[in-house]
């Protein structure tokens, strides 16, 4: 096993707490274990691990979060994300394909959202040549969390934001009763009428979306108007 692997066990297992754990299980719908060390402390914990000096080498890279997706509890898979995120600035085209790997696999929001707005999003920043055909593809899946990836992706590009393409994405999507992609709907909607509320305003009027859609887009709107 990779030593950098090896000393995040050891790190992770002499702080875990199975009555955090326990509830930190049941939150997630008992979906996965957990080692029941809370966000803040994680962070604090994996911080020396993730300074420059001591990540591992860029061509480690897959193997150490493929492995880290592996384990059962939950806090890996926090942890291969945050690996993940220090390499934004060293991304390979082929990159995209380890991404899309991982939303796939042990898919809950918790996961899926991070690997779409932290690093699809900063990834398509890097190579917009492969945006449209990569968005296509997660859009035309079967799979809800490629399709809540295509959605949600571009949730901080505020200015920068590409409208054809969400407009896009929510045409293809909206026509489900599917929560989580109801809720991804509502939920770009309502973050990008921050930027610019009377796209929003005009798109939720010629377009008929699921009420929970609709519920999420226009919260933010709604608070200004009064």
């Amino acid at each position: 096993m990779h030593e950098f692997i090896v000393s995040l066990h050891k790190i992770f297992d002499r702080h875990k707490n199975p009555a955090i754990a326990s509830g930190q299980k049941a939150y997630m719908r008992n979906q996965f274990d957990f080692l029941g060390i809370k966000t803040p402390e994680r962070k604090k914990l994996l911080s020396p691990l993730l300074k420059k000096e001591s990540l591992p080498q860029k061509n480690s890279l897959k193997e150490i979060v493929r492995k880290l997706w592996k384990f059962p509890e939950r806090e890996y898979q926090y942890a291969a994300i945050d690996i993940l995120s220090k390499y934004k600035n060293k991304w390979d085209e082929e990159d995209i394909d380890l991404i899309e790997y991982l939303i796939q696999k042990k898919s809950w929001w918790d996961t899926v959202d991070a690997l779409a707005i932290r690093l699809a999003g900063n990834f398509f920043e890097n190579f917009p040549d492969l945006k449209n055909q990569r968005t296509e593809k997660w859009i035309r899946s079967k799979n809800i969390w490629l399709q809540r990836s295509a959605l949600l992706f571009q949730l901080k590009y505020k200015h920068k934001t590409d409208i054809r393409l969400m407009e896009y994405a929510i045409g293809q999507l909206k026509n489900t009763d599917e929560f989580f992609l109801n809720k991804a709907i509502g939920w770009i909607l309502r973050e990008y009428g921050k930027t610019n509320p009377e796209w929003v305003e005009n798109f939720m009027v010629k377009n008929k979306l699921h009420p929970l859609s609709q519920r999420e887009a226009l919260k933010i709107i709604r608070k200004s108007q009064f």
